[in-house]
């Protein structure tokens, strides 16, 4: 045992002596650890339930330079259920309160939407890949990890409430495939404002994207579309809406898992949010609504026929049991149909109850 002491004595010695010479980054770390059992019962089958377990491990690292810029990035060791470490990009934040953001930046009109409050929980149906019709805000938010996203300070432009964001994805590993879709290109814009009104805050948020396709085969791009969301808060109550529309390509179409997924052109693609949420003492209640609709033809042909639809409610109460360990009861109904016929395999309703434990 005393060797045992001995080395593991030198071992933490030598490396504190390590971390004196090298000057380490801050780093910091959180994780949580969300345990449930989740229920589906849809058109096509009888009810079934399973166990549901997901974690997360995230480190956060950073530092400071002498002109006062920090730099900062992070990873994930797991993230949910991938088992898979993630790496995070670079952001530069300088000392007037702007940031950069350089590899896997993302699009600005997705950072600066407003949230809409919607349902918590692992409840909901997994959607069919044939159906073109959004199910969200963001489903135009297509970049490649080659770029940047700009966040301006608050206040931006002399406008109090204000910030702004500019975004910009390059790709020159894709290729051109008659089949299949790979977004080559990225430009987007996106702007939030904060105002209070008496006892209410609102916000407002949203932009524009647009991105290009390496197929050539299509008759358009990858994404052209705008997003808006609005959401109001007084007191313990929140509630808001959101819209988005736009032209933009399906990358994936096949319902069958082992086949190529074709690429469609979708048309007059739409969707809308809206929820409210409210807080009573440790109990959180929500309700969610969201409805798509696309219209999806082949590659460089006109869309025809009846648009695809996907409509879903959900609701949800959280309860804290304690700090960091939080209980959640959610229910979803969902409805989806492909050209007007119902895909009884991913409409249904689902449940949830489990707990998340954070640190």
């Amino acid at each position: 045992m005393k060797k045992e002491l001995l080395v593991a004595t030198a071992l933490v010695s030598s490396m504190g002596m390590a971390a004196s010479v090298a000057q380490a980054a801050t780093a910091t770390f959180s994780g949580k650890n969300r345990v449930g059992v989740v229920g589906t019962d849809t058109d096509a089958a009888n009810a079934t339930y399973a166990s549901h377990q997901q974690s997360s491990f995230s480190v956060s690292i950073s530092e400071t330079t002498d002109s006062g810029i920090k730099i900062s990035t992070g990873f994930d060791l797991t993230d949910e259920s991938d088992g898979s470490t993630d790496a995070s990009g670079l952001t530069l934040t300088f000392t007037d309160g702007s940031k950069i953001d350089l590899i896997e930046a993302g699009n600005a009109y997705s950072t600066h939407l407003a949230s809409v409050p919607g349902a918590s929980g692992q409840q909901g149906m997994t959607g069919s890949s044939t159906n073109s019709a959004p199910s969200g805000l963001t489903y135009a938010n297509f970049s490649d990890t080659v770029g940047f996203e700009w966040h301006s300070a608050a206040d931006a432009f002399g406008v109090e409430g204000l910030k702004a964001g500019l975004s910009a994805s390059f790709d020159d590993s894709g290729s051109n495939s008659a089949t299949t879709s790979v977004v080559e290109s990225a430009y987007s814009i996106g702007v939030n404002y904060v105002t209070t009104q008496g006892d209410t805050t609102v916000t407002i948020g949203g932009g524009i994207v647009s991105a290009s396709d390496y197929n050539t085969s299509s008759a358009k791009d990858k994404a052209n579309g705008a997003a808006v969301a609005i959401t109001a808060a007084t007191g313990d109550l929140t509630v808001g809406v959101g819209y988005a529309a736009g032209d933009y390509v399906h990358s994936n179409s096949s319902s069958a898992s082992t086949a190529t997924a074709d690429a469609q052109d979708v048309d007059n693609a739409s969707a809308v949010t809206a929820g409210a949420k409210y807080v009573s003492g440790d109990m959180t209640f929500a309700i969610g609504v969201a409805s798509g609709e696309g219209n999806d033809g082949t590659l460089g042909s006109v869309a025809s026929g009846s648009a695809d639809t996907y409509d879903s409610m959900g609701v949800s109460v959280d309860y804290v049991i304690i700090s960091g360990v939080t209980a959640t009861f959610g229910y979803s109904d969902t409805e989806e149909k492909a050209a007007a016929t119902a895909t009884t395999a991913s409409s249904g309703t689902g449940w949830y109850v489990g707990a998340n434990i954070s640190f």
